[in-house]
């Protein structure tokens, strides 16, 4: 837990509860920047951290009407600010894994136009054959629409292992598929050349 100052006047809350924005303010100087550095040394993001600290202060305005009944405001804004980087890290890895989730559906749209159609599919089934058997079942499953969730039960892993496994199993698939097309293409040019 970061060492924060302590806020020696509880009638600031009481303050802040009734809608004074100037103590909002004065307690928003007062705690940001220790705030920041705790939320930065997290993410080692700027940007993500500016955004953090304002969502903990929009959250504290919006809950004023309870700050009175705060015993140790300094342990509960940090509580607030824990819970609120640990939501924007998680929501940044959803992302991630998206972005790679669409990338690796581009690389196949792409591949797919240049290569036939019978050695696409059979590249993609060789590429899945040489995954690891985990990788494997959670691929096919996620293929065949399952959510995360229902692999995870099915399989008797934690979500957790079954983002993973999906996540490398993409990976792996589509160096595959890019390698597989280019040795393809390097054997095409040598029968012409």
């Amino acid at each position: 837990m970061p060492v924060l100052p302590s806020l020696k006047d509880h009638s600031m809350l009481q303050a802040i509860a009734e809608g004074n924005e100037r103590a909002f303010n004065d307690l928003f100087q007062l705690y940001h920047q220790h705030l920041g550095g705790f939320v930065f040394s997290a993410t080692r993001s700027h940007e993500l951290t500016e955004e953090i600290i304002q969502d903990v202060f929009v959250k504290v305005w919006e809950e004023r009407a309870a700050l009175p009944a705060v015993r140790n405001f300094s342990a509960y804004l940090f509580i607030v600010t824990r819970n609120q980087t640990l939501n924007a890290i998680r929501k940044s890895a959803r992302m991630k894994q998206q972005q790679q989730q669409a990338m690796l559906h581009f690389t196949l749209a792409d591949d797919r136009e240049q290569a036939p159609a019978d050695n696409y599919y059979a590249l993609l089934d060789n590429a899945v054959e040489q995954l690891p058997l985990q990788q494997k079942k959670v691929f096919r499953l996620r293929q065949q629409g399952l959510k995360n969730s229902d692999v995870a039960l099915r399989l008797n892993l934690s979500v957790n292992s079954v983002k993973k496994y999906q996540q490398l199993a993409v990976q792996a698939i589509a160096r595959f598929i890019r390698s597989g097309l280019l040795s393809e293409t390097i054997i095409l040019i040598c029968l012409f050349f």
